[in-house]
This record gives structure tokens, sequence and C-alpha cells, in this order.
């Protein structure tokens, strides 16, 4: 094992930036150029049922089965002309990954000649293995039907493996008995609530809005080591973080890696995986050096939430098949590394108009900005009403270790707004005096001058809030870097539509006590910005005092997974999934089940990895190293050298036996209570001991293995130090 460490430095250390050469002088000159679009389409197709699909995507109708099949032909086509020879359903199980089963367009005719085919029907529906994906209960092991359904509104693109081309087509994923077995249909159907919700609260503002759409900007934070470090640590290959290392001398303290100059290696590879994103229409536009030693971030322009989230599961996908070319290991995990920062996965969340207003934006005059402020109220309302599924949606092994830790937000759901927003919904709080002239164009005199004058970059930055208000959008920070996004966004969209509805109803009844519409806005959306009041905080959410506030205010802080989850299964969760129909109680309490396992999986991983590597490497290696400690102090003795001049090395080897023993005993220990656990068959039940009674004994064993690597002989141990993976690119 020490061999390996040296070898891998050693390869790591000789590794030359691999050169990559840009398809094109311009991006614009490949931008999407893998990608089915419209212009793709439009050349493909006849201009009839060319029409007749897009019509579809825009209205969200139906695809008839003759377009489906003009369609079909039309991929086939340009798919077979870009060299593909397999096409595939795109989807997304409840893993978290996406999933694929790759059926050639080779077929041979009643002649039993070789020809390519894809019919309409291959296109809209598959029946791929649903037995081995997560269900939660919904299907029976022996049950394995399950249906992938074409999902129009995402363009299908074509992924390249080692010279083999692959149509991939986004799907849904659903039971033979109809419920969603994936992140992407119940995605869809928030989508959709909450366009007819804030379509109808436009209405109050401008007739001529007849669609909403949700934007999403996702930026991406990840580590990258080199493969051959990463392959000499297997705690990374195993669980996708270091469960041992000691922090090195130098870490982020200097904050020099912060927005520093990009190492040519990793260029090489950014520039890479771009190119390789942009011929996929993922619309990449920003790179730098984030906080941590070789920790980095990516982000695209904002797209609409569905095409968002299939982007980002693409992407993280492709980050890592090209990372391959580089010699570099993607990892994804929220905390690889103790004491340095972990990665997220900010979520930029907006909504926007087909007559091109952002709802989320402060306009110059006083009507948008009413506007503006019902939609913004109604957003703080809902997730004041529901931060605690919000913190459900973010729930897991990994970014558990994140959340509160190193500029990551707290596990307290608390949104930050600014100073100068925070000063206008005050004086909208206190000031109930409204006077309303009506001249050619609308304009409310609330005594507050701000509101007309409410800039774009209103807000300054919080990096510890985990809901921010950033000037055009909000910000849902707490997402974890390895998440689907979808799992957040189906809760965000959900709450607000729901909470959209009951501002129209609020407004409406309002109006009919015979309050003009203007003033009965108004009112409401006074009453929630002082109902919400609790949930806004401006301060450093990783303060102590800042716990003890937000317990005053009623505000709930669940540090551990199994414990928010239950968030998920509440009568008023059940409710509020039910009433607009994105999940029945069955698919809701899957869900649980589901992400409880996948916990309780997680860990019981990490302690198995954990244990053996501290029995079958740690404790041998200290253990040999103090064999030579106590051989020297022989020597020492036999040449009749006075005590004083190895007490310190007797020292080091009693040390050595006392972390020795505190590993093998909490090792045995834990071994014990997995035993234990594992026979509970309740799945809450066993994920809360796998949190409470295993998990602590990990915190325990790593603190005696990281002294003992600061002990042994560096020619000696055998896992690859943090200042060798942190500090080699």
């Amino acid at each position: 094992m020490t061999v390996l460490r040296f070898r891998a430095l050693e390869v790591a250390a000789s590794r030359q930036p691999i050169e990559v050469v840009a398809p094109a002088p311009k991006i614009s000159d490949y931008y999407g150029k893998n990608v089915f679009g419209l212009e793709a389409m439009r050349t493909t197709m006849s201009s009839e049922y060319f029409k007749k699909l897009s019509s579809a995507i825009k209205h969200g109708t139906k695809v008839e089965r003759n377009v489906a099949d003009a369609v079909a032909a039309a991929m086939k086509t340009w798919a077979l002309s870009k060299g593909a020879t397999h096409y595939t359903h795109w989807f997304q199980p409840l893993t978290g990954a996406t999933a694929e089963k790759h059926d050639s367009f080779f077929d041979l005719n009643s002649d039993g000649q070789a020809i390519e085919n894809f019919k309409g029907s291959a296109l809209v529906q598959q029946e791929p293995d649903a037995s081995s994906f997560p269900n939660g209960g919904i299907r029976n092991t022996f049950e394995a039907r399950g249906y992938t359904a074409w999902d129009p509104t995402s363009p299908a693109f074509i992924i390249e493996i080692a010279g083999a081309k692959t149509l991939c087509i986004p799907t849904i994923f659903v039971a033979y008995t109809g419920e969603a077995l994936d992140y992407k249909a119940p995605l869809l159907k928030t989508l959709v609530a909450l366009e007819a919700a804030a379509v109808d609260v436009c209405q109050y503002f401008d007739r001529d809005v007849t669609k909403v759409s949700v934007t999403l900007g996702i930026e991406q934070e990840y580590f990258l080591i080199d493969k051959a470090l990463y392959s000499a640590r297997p705690d990374l290959v195993m669980t996708g973080r270091t469960l041992f290392g000691h922090s090195p001398a130098k870490g982020q303290q200097l904050e020099d890696h912060y927005f520093g100059s990009i190492p040519t290696r990793v260029h090489n590879f950014m520039v890479d995986f771009e190119q390789e994103s942009h011929k996929l229409g993922i619309p990449l536009r920003t790179r730098h050096n984030e906080v941590a030693p070789n920790q980095y971030e990516c982000a695209p322009t904002f797209e609409d939430a569905n095409l968002a989230v299939d982007h980002n599961q693409l992407l993280m996908d492709l980050m890592s098949k090209v990372a391959e070319r580089h010699n570099f290991k993607v990892l994804l995990h929220e905390k690889p590394f103790a004491g340095v920062n972990g990665s997220g996965k900010h979520n930029n969340w907006a909504m926007s108009t087909d007559t091109g207003v952002n709802l989320l934006g402060p306009g110059k005059r006083p009507k948008e900005n009413l506007q503006f402020l019902a939609f913004f109220a109604t957003t703080l309302m809902a997730v004041y009403k529901h931060a605690d599924l919000l913190r459900a949606s973010i729930a897991s092994a990994s970014n558990d270790h994140r959340l509160g830790a190193n500029e990551a937000p707290p596990a307290i759901i608390s949104a930050f707004i600014g100073s100068q927003l925070t000063q206008v919904c005050e004086e909208l709080e206190n000031n109930s005096a409204v006077n309303i002239d009506k001249g050619d164009n609308m304009y409310l005199k609330l005594g507050i001058d701000k509101i007309p004058e409410i800039l774009l970059d209103n807000t300054d930055r919080n990096r510890t809030s985990p809901f921010a208000f950033t000037g055009n959008k909000f910000e849902f920070r707490a997402v974890g870097s390895s998440a689907n996004s979808s799992s957040a966004m189906i809760v965000l969209n959900s709450i607000v539509a729901d909470q959209l509805v009951q501002f129209k109803n609020d407004v409406d009844a309002l109006i009919e006590k015979g309050k003009k519409k203007e003033v009965a806005i108004i009112d409401v959306i006074r009453q929630y910005l002082k109902a919400s009041k609790p949930i806004r905080f401006e301060g450093n959410g990783y303060s102590k005092e800042w716990e003890e506030e937000a317990a005053r205010r009623g505000l709930s802080n669940v540090k551990t997974t199994p414990q928010a989850l239950d968030f998920l299964i509440t009568k008023e969760a059940e409710d509020l999934f039910s009433r607009l129909g994105i999940y029945s109680k069955v698919e809701l309490h899957a869900r649980h089940e589901i992400l409880l396992e996948e916990y309780m999986k997680k860990i019981q991983i990490e302690g198995r990895v954990l244990g053996d590597l501290a029995l079958n490497h740690i404790i041998p290696t200290a253990v040999a190293y103090q064999n030579k400690l106590i051989t020297n102090i022989k020597g020492l003795r036999e040449i009749g050298l006075e005590e004083e001049f190895y007490n310190t090395t007797l020292d080091t080897v009693k040390a050595i036996s006392r972390h020795v023993s505190i590993i093998k005993k909490n090792v045995d220990e834990m071994v014990e209570k997995r035993k234990v656990a594992n026979k509970i068959e309740d799945t809450r039940t066993r994920a809360i001991m796998y949190c409470d009674e295993v998990r602590p004994y990990f915190d325990t064993i790593r603190y005696s293995v990281d002294k003992l690597e600061l002990m042994v002989d560096d020619d000696d141990w055998p896992l690859v130090k943090y200042r060798e993976m942190l500090f080699t690119h």
C-alpha cells in the first residue's frame, strides 16, 4: 500500500496538460450541433408537422401519433447523418443519477435484409426493466414492467463515447400502475401547476400574459484530483469522500485559490468539457477556481427549468467522462475533504412571462413594482409556511456533512432579501394608507418613495443564507453538489404555486367585499410580509446567536437527514401535493422510503470502508512503525544511554498504543451497532439508528487515525495525504 501511494504521486507529478483543439473558431459555430433542436427539426421535417409539434410543445398539449411518426423519421435521419448507431430513452430514476438502455437502429426486414428502423412508437414509449430501480414499495421485485415516455419539451441529443454515437431521448419513467418512478414526471407537473397559478395572478396586471415559465440557472461546484491519487484512496473510490486525512498545514486559510489563475491541466480539462457541453446545447458561461484548493465551479445561462435540470444531469455525467481523458477524477460529493469548503449546486430560480417580464425583477414603473412585490411576497410566504419541506428536499447523507460549515448555508431555512427590500417591506407593513390615482398610467401613492426606485442590484450577497434574493431571482443555495435539482425544484415550484392560488383567493375575497383591486393586492402583500417576517434574516447564518434567535422565531433546525425526511409525509405535505396533483400519498411515502433507504445504505457503506481501512491498513502500519521505535529504544538501552534520551520515543510508542486501542475498540463497537441496526425491519427506525448510533463512531475513529498520520513515518503511511490530493494538479 505504501508503494502504491508513492507510485501514484510519481504518476500524478509527471502528468502533462492534454492539448484541446476547438471544433471551430467561435462557440456559436458549433453550439448545439449534437442536439435535435428547433433548427434540426425545421430542416428535417415538413412545415406542417413542424408547426404541429411546435404548437404542442408551446401549449403543453399531447403530440398526435402521426406527428410522432414524422418526428421519429426526422430524428432517425438526423441521428444517422451524425453517425449514431443506437438510440436510448434517457431518464432519471430515483437513484438520483440518469439511466439508459441502448437499442440499435439496425433491424432486419421481412426479406432478411439489414435496414435502419425507428418508428413513432419507439420514440413515444419504451418498456425498460423497472424491477431493480428504487420504488419505495410501489412495485414488487418480481414485477418488472415500467414505462419511459418521451418528453417533447426537452430536445434529443447525441452522446459520443469512444467513437460510438447514441441518440438520447429525454423521457419520464412511470410504473405499470401509473405512479411516477423518476424526478422528471413530478417536476413537469409542478411547472404546469405553477404556470396556471402565476398566469391567474398576472391577469391582475397584464391581460396579455398567457404563459409563465420557470427559469433556472444551476451553478455547479466540484473538486478535481488526479486519477492516480484517487485510485490510491479506497475511501474516495467507494464513498466519494475521504474518511480519514489530517488537515495540511496550508489549506484554504490564505484564500489564494479563490478566483486565482486556473492551473494549466485543469484549464484544458475545463475547455474540453465546455466544448462538449456546447455541442450538446448546454449554455455554460463561466468557469473559475472556488475557495478550497482544487475546487472549481462552472455555471450556465438561465434556461427553462425542465431543460436546466436535464442539462445539469447531463453535465455531471459529461464532466466525469471528459475528466478521464485528462487523467482527473471529478468529485461531486458535498464534502469530500474535511476542514475545507464543501460543494453546492446553487439553484437560481425565477419566473418569466411570455410578454418578456421577469416576475421577480423590480421594474421602473410603480405598476411593475406592485406586480414584483406580489410575486416576491408570495414566494416569501410560501417559504415561511413550508420551510421544513424545503429542508427535506435537500436532505442527504452527503449534504449533512456540508450544511452549516465553511460557507455552506445552515440547516435552518431562512431568506435573505437585502437592506433596501427589508426597508420596503417594513414600510409596507407599517403604512396602511394607500391612495390611488389613475391617469394614462396607474400610479400608486403608497407613501413609500423606495418602491418606484427599486434597483436591479438591490441586495448585497449573503453566503450563509439558504434562500437569498439576489436582485432578480431567488438563489436556493442549500442544494448539494451531487443532487438532482428536481428534488428541490419540485418542492419550491409546488409551494409557490399553492401560495399563488391562495394569493388570488385572498385578493378576490377582498375585491368581493368592495375593495379596489390595487388596494386589495396591497393589503394581501402587507399581510404576507407581516406573516412571513420570521423567515427573513440578514445576519450571519453560522452564528450560535442565529440558532438561538431562529428557535425563538419558531424555525426548525433539523441537522440530520432521517429526521428532515419526516417532513415529506406530514398531513400538510400530503394535502399540498395532492391538491396540486403532483404526488399521490402512495408516491410521497414511496419517496420517503427510498430516501431513508439510500441514507442508511450510504452510512452502512462508509462504516464498512472505514472499518476495513482502520483494521487492515492503518493499525498494521501504526504497529509496524511502533515496532521500529521499540527496536530503537532497545538499542539505545543496550548501549547504556540514560532514559532521558529515549523518553520522547517512548511517549510516541505509548501514544500509538493508545490510538490503536481506541480505533480497534470503536471499530468493534461500530460493527456490533451495525449488526443490531441491520436486524431492524422498519426503514425509518433503521436509518435513525445508523444516524444516531453508528455514524458517531466515524469521528472518534477518524480522530485517532488522523493523529497517527502525524506520528507514523511519512514513508510508511499507506494513504495519499491531503496535502498531496489538494495541491497536485
